[in-house]
This record gives C-alpha cells, structure tokens and sequence, in this order.
C-alpha cells in the first residue's frame, strides 16, 4: 500500500518533510524548491551543492529536506550524495548504514548500483560515503568523481550532493565548479559575518553558480500571521 508515492512505514527517519509534510516548515522548503526551479530557466540545474561556512549550521538537513521534498513531485527521481568525506551524516538523518557507499565507488571495489540504498520515499535514493578516506581532498579531485556524477545524471532528475563546509576547507570547492548550482547554508546568530564572507569568496573563486543562501535556525516572533510567522 502507497500513499501519494510514499510507503506506509514507521517513521524512522528524522526530517521535518517526510514526517510532517504540512508543517510551515515543510512550507519553507517547496518554496526553495520552487525557486530552484525557476533558476533552470537558462541552464540545466541538476546538480545542486549544498554547503556551509562552518560545522552545525543544518547543511545535511537542508540538503535532506530538499531532497524529500523534490522526490514528492511526480515522476521525478532523486539522489543524495553525502560528499563530506571527513564527517559524514546522510546516513544518519535516513536511519542507513554506511558501512559502504561513495568511497568505495570511487576506489573501484564494486558497482555503483550496490551501493545505492533506497529510502522510505519511492523516488528517493542515497548514496552514503563509506569508510572515511586518510585523503578527502586528493579523492574529490580525481576525475572520477566527476565522471562518476555525470553518468549519475543520465538516471536522475536532481541529485544533491552535501559537502564539507566551504568556510572551513576547501573540497566543496572542488565540486562546486561542476555542479549546476551551490547553496550556502547560513545558520542565524551561530556564524560570524566574516566567516560567511569568505565562504562566498571561496565560492566565487572556483566560479561556482550560487543560486542562493538558506537562512537556517530562525524563529520569527508570534505575531498577527500566527504560525506563519515561524521559518
């Protein structure tokens, strides 16, 4: 039994658009979602990169939300990526192993379709990134990542790709010159002006197309909107 193309299943996964879809919160992200779309218009956007300017900003929720809420429209498959090769937590946010996954992939010890796991959203898929590598940097610079993600692109709609913080180190960097588009995750009183600056700096300098920043861990104070005052 299907509801809407999601399997009726515990809810053991924690993200606020699978398990609460009419929350103002869930809201907030069609509305991104929408405004991701809308920025296709002159180029292709199917890979889009979600990163931060330091740790704990929410940029692994905001991809998964993300992810959630494109995999809700019709006909549409999606994959996440957990691309942060030195603390990954994809894994944690589906409730999955990752005992395997991107790493693996890359290294070349078996076929990429082992490796993708389902989620509990039909068209939802992930790809974790395995055992951390001693060399995160040295192995999101090698072509096969990029080849790996092109051919991806071939059976996917979207594909986001979570990435270490931008403010930081610098591998997002290298990914964010080929993907479609970058979103700066910016968490509300946690992050230091400066630090977001030079995010965005770090960003311009390998030409990444950022189409936009999520202002995250704000609460707007009750007022004559009622609950729709909360993002």
């Amino acid at each position: 039994m299907r509801i809407k193309g999601r399997k009726v299943v515990n809810k053991m996964i924690n993200i606020t658009t699978f398990n609460d879809p009419k929350s103002p919160i869930s809201e907030a992200y069609r509305t991104i979602r929408t405004n991701i779309q809308f920025s296709k218009i002159d180029n292709d956007m199917k890979t889009i990169l979600i990163t931060s300017s330091k740790q704990d900003e929410g940029k692994t929720t905001v991809a998964s939300n993300l992810a959630v809420s494109f995999a809700t429209l019709e006909e549409k498959k999606v994959l996440i990526i957990d691309a942060d090769l030195r603390n990954p937590s994809i894994h944690k946010m589906f409730n999955k192993t990752n005992s395997f996954g991107l790493t693996d992939v890359l290294t070349n010890k078996k076929e990429l379709k082992k490796y993708i796991q389902n989620t509990e959203l039909e068209n939802l898929q992930i790809l974790t990134t395995g055992a951390i590598p001693h060399n995160p940097g040295e192995m999101l610079e090698s072509k096969k990542i990029i080849e790996l993600i092109d051919d991806l692109k071939q059976d996917y709609d979207y594909i986001f790709i979570d990435t270490s913080p931008i403010g930081i180190i610098m591998d997002a960097g290298v990914l964010a010159n080929y993907a479609d588009g970058t979103i700066l995750v910016i968490a509300y009183n946690e992050v230091e002006k400066e630090r977001v600056k030079l995010s965005k700096e770090r960003l311009e300098k390998v030409k990444a197309n950022v189409i936009g920043a999520v202002f995250n861990k704000y609460v707007e104070k009750r007022d004559s909107y009622g609950y729709y005052s909360y993002y």
